[in-house]
């Protein structure tokens, strides 16, 4: 037996959908797999670069874009257990592969024969008669190899080389150790007293959390978000709800195995020096090179249009969370542990808005079948569940997806559940990229949730802000299964970052339409459709406590930014830095931000949104905007404007420039004004 057919990875996978044979695979099957994928992709490489025949997009562009697509298989199996299910074991090959993985890219993008084929072909693009999405992967490619390092000197390609393994191997552990803290830590509730507060769907939720780890009798709050927050919203106890924020929030930075402060700081001093080395001043000016944005000055510019009336929205916030104190008799300096619990009281006694109330209306499997029939209803697809195929966990569900003429489109995956061996936050993924460059290859996307599970037999309910990140998870999902380009590095996601966020963000609209509420927000033991009542009073609350939301995402926006716009060789204390440069910008007391540098995994797990958080506001532009464009036509799914958007946005990958492709679904540029509007920071248009 052969090591090819005796390794799972590295056999055919007849697997229903092509699907990684995920029952077969060991984490020990991983590391020869790679190293036969790479010395596989590494041959392709040369046969392309050596080739005797002069550069045609077809032998060189074209051919690079298939190559390697033993390791983009692995790769897409690799890299989603190590986030959704991973292990120690798997944890360890990890590590071992970071810097081999970084050193094979800068050995495929610093290939000198190929980038020359590469050049030369750019060089003439103009008069070689290539369509647009031809024309767009040429230079896209280009501009990889560029930015990766293949016009550098060979010296500094030599020190380049060796900055990309090391940050590889920096930013795989930063993650771990992220995950190490959120894994290792549990509030142990077991007294009536310390449950005080709590409604009956967040005490339902800590049994099973307790239950999943072993422990009796009790009640357990984990750091995942779908946890700590409603703590942070119902518990009566101060001390409690202190004792669980500090260690959100502290994530990362304490001392021992798994402190990040020293492993930021020094990813950033490596990220200078790569900017440096491509003779930029900064990171965040070497960042911001491929992105709408451009420059620093044109984030800067946007994010500050926000943060001075979102202080001002925060601040009559803070007044309105005194009064409720004084009108209970407490007297308290208001921390970030209690804000979401006063502001919780005010939303009550201002809306007459119980999260008790709201909940029951929103069961998950309620919520999965409203974003799947607002899919049917805007684009045609279909979702249809296969429970008999086997795959990572029990909990993941999967989907065949069709079309409306039935033609298979992708399969979809849904692992919506929070456990131990998966990172936080929710995010999108994939296992496949669509792509017809040779044969048509149908995608595999994931979406990954991490929401409090339901005990057995009961639902898991979700809060609107748990229902809002389902859509937009499920946003970035359609992004990837309806992409229709030819090669797969114009695929789906593959956009830039500041776009990235336009197909999720967008998709969130819909939520909120009362047609999609009184069809699926139905009551989980009743079925009785959400009162209209409950729907207005929704609605009348949609921009409560945005002053605070919007401070805690911009202030972490604006330290992202500065923190990527050092220019010194060696990085500063990120805790020190940190706390500086709110000061500076004047962050209000009691507020706390999204994500503090130590456990900020954004910037600092991967680099793909290291000076780049900005770009959800960025997108939350050209979501506003653009979804006026279904307000304008009356009919939230009306047919032509539905076409246009999967025609230019969902479906065109980055096969067109982003401006070009807002441009044609919306028949213009953005404004900012809707989304000003959307957050309340401007007044609504007469």
């Amino acid at each position: 037996m052969t090591v090819a057919t005796s390794n799972p990875l590295l056999a055919p996978w007849t697997t229903p959908y092509g699907l990684p044979p995920f029952v077969e695979v060991e984490p020990a099957h991983f590391k020869p797999a790679f190293e036969a994928a790479l010395t596989q992709q590494r041959a392709e490489i040369d046969t392309i670069g050596d080739a005797a025949e002069p550069p045609t997009f077809e032998n060189t562009v074209a051919a690079f874009d298939r190559s390697g697509r033993l390791l983009a298989r692995l790769d897409g199996l690799f890299y989603n257990l190590t986030s959704s299910e991973t292990s120690p074991a798997l944890q360890a090959v990890e590590r071992e592969l970071a810097p081999v993985m970084a050193a094979h890219s800068s050995a495929v993008y610093m290939h000198e024969a190929l980038f020359a084929r590469i050049d030369a072909l750019h060089a003439e693009r103009g008069s070689l008669g290539l369509n647009t999405e031809q024309r767009r992967l040429l230079e896209r490619l280009h501009l990889d190899f560029v930015r990766a390092g293949a016009k550098l000197a060979p010296a500094a390609q030599r020190r380049y080389a060796q900055v990309m393994e090391r940050l590889a191997e920096l930013t795989t552990r930063f993650a771990q150790n992220v995950l190490a803290d959120e894994s290792g830590y549990r509030l142990v509730l077991r007294t009536e007293e310390e449950l005080a507060g709590l409604p009956d769907f967040v005490r339902a939720a800590a049994r099973q959390a307790a239950v999943d780890r072993g422990i009796a009798d009790a009640h357990v709050i984990t750091l995942s978000r779908s946890h700590i927050v409603p703590f942070l919203t119902f518990s009566d106890r101060r001390d409690l709800r202190e004792q669980a924020y500090r260690a959100w929030a502290s994530r990362g930075e304490h001392d021992g195995a798994y402190d990040n402060r020293a492993v930021a700081r020094e990813i950033l001093s490596l990220r200078n020096e790569q900017a440096k080395l491509h003779g930029y001043p900064s990171y965040a000016d070497y960042a911001l090179a491929d992105t709408m944005a451009g420059q620093a000055s044109s984030v800067s510019d946007l994010l500050h249009r926000v943060w001075v009336p979102a202080k001002a929205s925060a601040e009559r916030e803070r007044a309105a969370l005194q009064a409720m104190l004084l009108s209970r008799g407490e007297s308290l300096t208001l921390e970030a542990w209690d804000w979401r619990y006063y502001a919780e009281k005010v939303r009550q006694a201002r809306y007459d808005l119980d999260e008790a109330e709201i909940k029951p209306y929103f069961p998950l499997d309620r919520m999965v079948e409203a974003v799947f029939d607002c899919a049917h209803r805007l684009f045609g697809v279909r979702f249809i569940e296969q429970p008999q195929v086997r795959v990572y966990h029990p909990d993941v569900k999967i989907y065949e997806v069709r079309g409306a003429d039935d033609a298979l489109v992708g399969v979809f995956l849904h692992d919506n559940f929070a456990r131990p061996s998966k990172r936080s936050g929710a995010w999108m993924s994939s296992y496949r990229m669509q792509s017809r460059n040779v044969r048509d290859v149908t995608p595999v996307i994931v979406n990954n949730n991490n929401f409090a599970k339901g005990a057995p037999g009961e639902p898991t309910l979700l809060s609107f802000d748990d229902a809002r990140t389902l859509f937009h998870e499920f946003g970035h999902g359609l992004h990837g299964l309806l992409s229709n380009v030819t090669y797969e590095r114009l695929s789906g996601t593959n956009v830039l970052r500041d776009f990235v966020e336009l197909p999720s963000q967008l998709f969130e609209h819909w939520l909120s339409e009362p047609e999609v509420l009184k069809r699926h927000a139905r009551h989980h033991r009743t079925g009785e459709p959400i009162p209209d009542d409950l729907v207005q009073r929704l609605k009348d609350a949609r921009n409560f406590n945005e002053g605070y939301e919007t401070v805690r995402y911009t202030a972490s926006a604006l330290v992202d930014m500065a923190v990527h716009s050092l220019s010194s060789p060696e990085a500063p204390d990120v805790v020190a830095f940190e706390a500086g440069e709110l000061e500076r910008i004047g962050m209000p007391p009691g507020i706390g931000m999204n994500h503090r540098l130590p456990h900020f995994q954004h910037l600092f797990s991967g680099s793909s949104y290291a000076a780049g958080y900005y770009v959800y506001l960025w997108a939350e532009v050209l979501d506003a905007d653009g979804f006026d464009a279904f307000v304008e036509a009356g009919n939230p799914f009306d047919p032509a404007v539905a076409q246009r958007l999967l025609r230019f946005i969902y479906s065109s990958g980055d096969s067109l420039q982003p401006a070009q492709a807002y441009e044609a679904f919306r028949g213009r540029g953005p404004t900012v004004e809707p989304m000003l509007r959307k957050k309340g920071l401007i007044a609504e248009a007469v």
